[in-house]
């Protein structure tokens, strides 16, 4: 598994995302006890979340899906369309 792209902020999880297509990049704040949903099937896992992005620049669909326990630390994650990129990343092609 590559490295955690979920930042704690607070009562959300961050993440950040670069589409595959346009570069176009994008911040989504995932809530805490809103945007979770529970798991029932399996017992490792306790919240998940399926969450689509599609941006201003093009129609390409980023198709986010991850497991967590119930202290959100994330079991799996898997995105399409996109990648997760770094707080670091995000700000920097931000600022240019």
């Amino acid at each position: 598994m590559e490295k955690n792209p979920f930042y704690n902020e607070k009562d959300s999880l961050v993440i950040y995302i670069k589409c595959d297509k346009c570069g176009e990049v994008f911040r989504s704040h995932l809530r805490k006890g809103y945007d979770f949903f529970n798991e029932y099937d399996n017992p490792n896992v306790r919240y998940k979340i399926e969450k689509l992005y599609v941006g201003s620049k093009c129609p390409n669909k980023i198709e986010v899906r991850a497991q967590f326990t119930g202290s959100y630390k994330p079991v799996s994650f898997d995105i399409s369309g996109g990648k997760f990129i770094s707080k670091e990343e995000y700000e920097k092609e931000v600022e240019e």
